[in-house]
């Protein structure tokens, strides 16, 4: 950034009713209980005044553990320090449809898994390009995958589609490799700008005790 200021990239998509919602859950809507447009439907009030109906896997978010197991904790329960701290994105050469694993990435400075050095990774396959339509055949990732990034400390992972399993995957391999290393998992981030590399990530979720996930507003910050 200019005079040194960390340069931002803002990785959440925009909000809107058009925002694609997996198939089934809850759409964004938005109702107007009070609206200071004087040509608006309720007709000039003193303040604008408005309330959200929305699935809490909208747009870019955290899972809670008990969207994927039980018993497990709501994302409210989680440790803010998985959603805060540096951070690596790299990106998977993986097809639609189909698993990134360890030979799919393109790890950092050509060094395999020895290249991560941070307990986050944000992971772009570039099979979900239009938030607005709904595409089924995003890639998601191979559980033997998140098993090799556990055991280099790695605690949360990020990736650019709805989910980290394949839309017609029922056993859920992917997120069940999350529960077994205890890793925090976002989803819905949009990585197509934002070259590979290492930064500080900052997406808090809300503070939802006992919800399955919370919309976060996903941002990385160019390290100093």
């Amino acid at each position: 950034g200019r005079g040194g200021a960390p340069l931002i990239h803002d990785i959440s998509p925009p909000i809107t009713a058009a925002l694609a919602v997996w198939p089934g859950d809850t759409p964004m809507s938005r109702q107007m209980l009070c609206d200071m447009d004087p040509g608006g439907r309720l007709r000039g009030d003193n303040i604008t005044l408005s309330t959200l109906r929305a699935t809490v896997h909208l747009g870019a978010h955290a899972d809670g553990p008990n969207h994927y197991a039980h018993p497990a904790p709501g994302i409210g329960e989680r440790s803010l320090e998985h959603y805060l701290g540096p951070c690596h994105v790299v990106e998977a050469r993986v097809g639609r449809g189909a698993r990134a694993g360890v030979r799919e990435v393109v790890w950092p400075n050509a060094g395999g898994l020895a290249g991560i050095r941070h307990h986050r990774v944000l992971i772009r396959t570039g099979t979900y390009p239009d938030l607005d339509k709904w595409n089924g055949d995003f890639a998601g990732l191979e559980p033997a995958l998140i098993d090799a990034l556990a055991a280099r400390g790695v605690r949360t992972v990020g990736i650019d589609t709805p989910s980290v399993d394949l839309f017609e995957s029922k056993d859920l391999p992917a997120h069940a490799a999350f529960a077994r290393h205890d890793m925090a998992i976002l989803e819905g981030l949009v990585l197509r700008d934002v070259p590979a590399g290492e930064y500080e990530l900052i997406a808090l979720p809300l503070r939802l005790m006992g919800f399955d996930a919370s919309p976060v507003r996903a941002i990385l910050r160019t390290l100093a």
